[in-house]
């Protein structure tokens, strides 16, 4: 049988048009940007027209967008760069018990160095409370980051509520808006951001680029030296041709009408399970606050893996991993509180643009198979 892909949250496949975007520079366009001379030319133009495309999809300044090598050196640029840029001023950084890896990983580094880090909790819903952000700021702190949208359960955190608090204190706040750019809106005046982080193999870009958001005055150390590209933030030949896939593919997301098809999608996959399961299935992240693609459910009782390896080609991620036989929650469902009888089943299904409704009344077809054969 066709196989079918529901897994857009881990990787997105490159758009047609993105791909095209990118022919004239793997064939002729090879001159590097920083050249003053004719093959250089169009290689910046390319650049900075991507810059704008990025900038007017998140209603911001071209020259406050700045090309990474992906979602992941955006967050450690984020969060390093504000440490080493405010270390006379503060050592506390606040962030929550949600947050990705490309976000815990940097933050455990920092602690060794002296900072201190602040994990806010979340709710059964996977959702923080900004009053417990309020609650966490002291004189010392320099910087929150927490993520738009979780990648495994779908749920939108508060950004606006929550970066408005740290306006008040004067404080710098950072989003990986990885998962959300896209999706939802992810205006940087309405969520009141000062950095974000953009991935573009999550958006219909190729892997190996990405961008971070950097509002006009927000200090911020460069997190690789060596020379004055992209306004002297990140040394770099930059390549014209992932940076005009990301412009391409961000002119697309402008667009999230595809996503209200995509929810319609999601909600129908749900409701069938619900029909055919009851009490059996059950639903981690926030019911209404939660991005429009992603269907986090557990089979309760059952071994999420064990569920996924029965859906013959059939594309998805689980919420645990087996080790030594033993069956572990992912941090996130962990963090949720989620009990281990109902964590232990959970399976993500993450829906895109190429999802028709033939996949899914496939899948409940697959799943219906493997729920007898497990009965």
């Amino acid at each position: 049988m066709r196989p079918i892909y529901l897994d857009y949250n881990a990787s997105t496949p490159i758009d047609p048009s993105v791909a095209a975007a990118m022919r004239p520079f793997l064939e002729t366009a090879y001159g590097n940007p920083s050249s003053g001379h004719w093959a250089g030319k169009p290689a910046r133009e390319a650049v900075e027209n991507a810059r704008r495309q990025i900038a007017e999809l998140l209603g911001a300044s071209a020259a406050e967008i700045v090309f990474t090598s992906g979602g992941s050196e955006a967050n450690n640029h984020a969060l390093k760069g504000v440490a080493f840029a405010l270390r006379n001023k503060g050592d506390h950084i606040v962030t929550s018990t949600v947050e990705h890896p490309a976000i815990l990983g940097p933050c455990a580094f920092l602690s060794q160095l002296g900072y201190r880090i602040t994990q806010v909790p979340v709710d059964p819903f996977g959702r923080v409370d900004p009053d417990d952000i309020q609650r966490a700021i002291t004189p010392k702190t320099i910087l929150v980051s927490l993520m738009h949208a979780n990648n495994e359960v779908g749920t939108i955190e508060p950004i606006a509520e929550a970066s408005r608090i740290t306006r008040e204190h004067g404080i710098i706040f950072h989003t990986d808006a990885a998962q959300s750019v896209g999706k939802i809106d992810t205006n940087v005046d309405l969520l009141g951001v000062d950095l974000l982080t953009i991935a573009g193999h999550k958006l219909y870009a190729p892997k190996g680029i990405g961008a971070l958001y950097v509002r006009h005055g927000t200090p911020l150390e460069p997190l690789i030296h060596g020379a004055g590209h992209e306004g002297g933030r990140r040394a770099g030949t930059e390549s014209a041709l992932l940076a005009v896939a990301l412009g391409a593919a961000a002119s697309l997301a402008r667009d999230l009408s595809a996503m209200e098809r995509v929810r319609t999608l999601r909600n129908r996959f749900w409701e069938a399970l619900q029909s055919r399961y009851g009490e059996r299935v059950a639903l981690n992240g926030h019911p209404e606050q939660r991005l429009p693609n992603t269907l986090n459910i557990s089979f309760v009782g059952k071994v999420g893996a064990e569920v996924l390896a029965r859906l013959d080609g059939v594309a998805a991620s689980t919420g645990s991993a087996c080790h030594s036989g033993r069956i572990e929650l992912s941090p996130v469902l962990k963090a949720m509180k989620v009990p281990p009888e109902v964590g232990m089943g959970a399976v993500r299904f993450s829906l895109g643009r190429s999802t028709t409704q033939q996949d899914i009344d496939a899948v409940v077809e697959k799943i219906d198979s493997a729920m007898t054969a497990m009965a």
